[in-house]
């Protein structure tokens, strides 16, 4: 046997439906980027789907033409990293929405030939500078997306943003440039459709934010925010579990067939237990394949144990947060009189 990462899809439906129920009267976009947040892209989209799921954050056009391979003409598929013309082209082609957030995009898409109307979300820069047009800019932007509207070449379908959700103050500041980007399309005679601001975290705790999509990716895989509340307090669960098989037992520990070039950093040797037939055991040892941990009677090849997520005592967030103190331990060490807020990953 080897080790899997394995999906519970009814914990998945529970968790959408928890979606759902949070972020209504708004529309929930499940973003399925990095396949799925590695839970695999095919087999989320298609539940999602069946689910009641109409709207898709796919984030690149070849992710978004994939979803759209999936569910067919009726789902609307977001994406918004658009390299240029070729992008640009092929997202029209896939009929996907397209997230504009640098003018250079819509001069590529006025050089276009191809047929079709763009369907594009016009993306106004909040102040989180991810990318998107600058406030001093957006007249421009509108200017350049009516002309494309008065040609037959798109139909401004959204205004939306990131936020940085540093805190309350920062993004109310944000969405009050978010709204008066969105009133002077409107007054430039561009009526969108459709805005979203809102992922995750703003969207289950700030209705304000919801506007018409909230773009939910990690909270719908059950994944709860670093330093934020826990899964139980925001009503969602981990709906995937990392399953390793012993190999092997001897003097030294028992074997698993994970390590560290499958993703589990050697640096938390030591520092988390797994849990095994017999219960939690310490890992003692990560190698580039193989993770060896405290023995317990009995214990054979075969055995499965569960190394984090779904089942077991740590979460893929409790270990990411364990992997960012661990880190700043070492900058610490190796520059004691640097303040800890500068060696925070």
């Amino acid at each position: 046997m080897t080790a899997s990462y394995r999906v519970d899809l009814d914990a998945f439906s529970r968790n959408l439906h928890r979606v759902r129920e949070a972020v209504a009267p708004a529309a929930h976009m499940l973003v399925v980027k990095d396949d799925a947040y590695a839970h695999g892209l095919e087999r989320l989209v298609a539940h999602a789907f069946a689910q009641g799921v109409r709207w898709f954050g796919a984030f690149d056009v070849v992710t978004g033409a994939a979803v759209r391979a999936v569910v067919g003409p009726e789902a609307r598929i977001f994406v918004w990293l658009i390299g240029g013309a070729d992008d640009l082209a092929a997202g029209i082609a896939a009929d996907l929405d397209l997230g504009v957030g640098d003018e250079a995009l819509l001069d590529d898409l006025a050089g276009l030939t191809v047929d079709g109307v763009a369907r594009i979300h016009l993306k106004i820069d909040t102040g989180l500078h991810r990318n998107g047009i600058r406030p001093e800019r957006w007249g421009e932007a509108l200017d350049r997306t009516a002309a494309l509207v008065a040609r037959g070449r798109a139909e401004l379908e959204g205004i939306w943003s990131h936020i940085s959700e540093a805190s309350d103050a920062d993004d109310d500041e944000a969405r009050a440039v978010f709204l008066a980007a969105r009133e002077s399309a409107r007054a430039a005679g561009l009526d969108p459709r459709f805005s979203h601001l809102a992922a995750s975290a703003a969207g289950f705790a700030r209705g304000e934010f919801r506007e018409d999509l909230v773009r939910v990716g990690a909270f719908s895989y059950g994944i709860r925010p670093a330093g934020g509340p826990d899964e139980a307090s925001l009503g969602i669960e981990p709906i995937a579990a990392l399953v390793a098989t012993v190999t092997e037992v001897d003097a030294a520990g028992v074997h698993l067939d994970v390590g560290y070039l499958h993703g589990l950093p050697s640096t938390l040797a030591g520092r988390f237990d797994v849990d095994t037939p017999a219960g939690p055991r310490r890992v003692e040892a990560i190698t580039p394949v193989s993770v060896s941990v405290a023995p317990w009677p009995g214990a054979a090849p075969g055995d499965e144990v569960i190394v984090f997520g779904r089942g077991s005592r740590n979460s893929a967030t409790d270990l990411a947060e364990l992997i960012d103190t661990i880190g700043e331990e070492i900058a610490l060490r190796v520059s004691p009189a640097v303040p800890r807020r500068y060696v925070s990953s």
